[in-house]
């Protein structure tokens, strides 16, 4: 039997906490450790509680959502974070995952999703969806400028099954190849795209109409 995913749940709304704290002691697998209602209680409690996954706003009074992940990623802090905002236009969200977190969903994004959401976060998959990357357009921008060097047809499929959520050793499996050879091809595609990441590079692909 496996064990559940264990949350933190940070936003400075306590009817939002609420919400989220009820929904998720309803549902099998999860169980919430604790809140929070900013970003620097964030990283205390996440150092207290060592929760698996932290659900992490990114607006808040008292200190904010990319400075606290950008400070549990400088810990090397064992919670994957998923970030839940509110606004489609949130020019902090690139920031966010830039600064570590592993993806992020909207707020009203329906029940499973965020069930779904958080289970593949807590495996270290990347959490992009299209339609919440297709709000991302106007905000990737590659601060390396890099070449426009053609991805390869590997390369592509690797990006695809990415996109999918697909961890290293799946993506192996369904390619037929080995972890290690998944592993090049995703140095030379991030090399290609400019990026240093799974969800930024997702992102990236999007922007520029490799993947859609």
């Amino acid at each position: 039997m496996t064990a559940d995913i264990s949350l933190l749940i940070v936003d400075d709304h306590p009817v939002v906490r609420d919400g989220l704290r009820g929904m998720f002691a309803s549902a099998p697998g999860f169980t919430v450790l604790g809140e929070a209602s900013d970003g620097v209680e964030a990283v205390e409690r996440a150092a207290a509680l060592d929760p698996d996954v932290i659900l992490m706003d990114l607006r808040m009074p008292g200190g904010g959502g990319v400075d606290a992940i950008r400070e549990l990623t400088r810990r090397a802090a064992r919670a994957k974070i998923l970030v839940l905002t509110t606004y489609d236009t949130d020019s902090d969200t690139l920031p966010a995952i830039e600064a570590g977190a592993t993806g992020y969903l909207l707020k009203d994004a329906p029940r499973d999703e965020l069930f779904t959401a958080v289970r593949a976060a807590a495996e270290g998959r990347t959490v992009l969806s299209p339609a919440v990357a297709s709000r991302l357009v106007s905000a990737v921008r590659s601060p390396r400028a890099p070449a426009n060097e053609p991805l390869s047809a590997r390369e592509r499929e690797v990006l695809t099954l990415v996109a999918r959520g697909t961890s290293n050793r799946e993506i192996a499996r369904e390619l037929f190849i080995s972890e290690a050879t998944v592993k090049t091809h995703l140095t030379h595609l991030y090399a290609k795209l400019g990026v240093n990441d799974r969800a930024a590079a997702v992102a990236t692909a999007y922007q520029r109409g490799i993947l859609g």
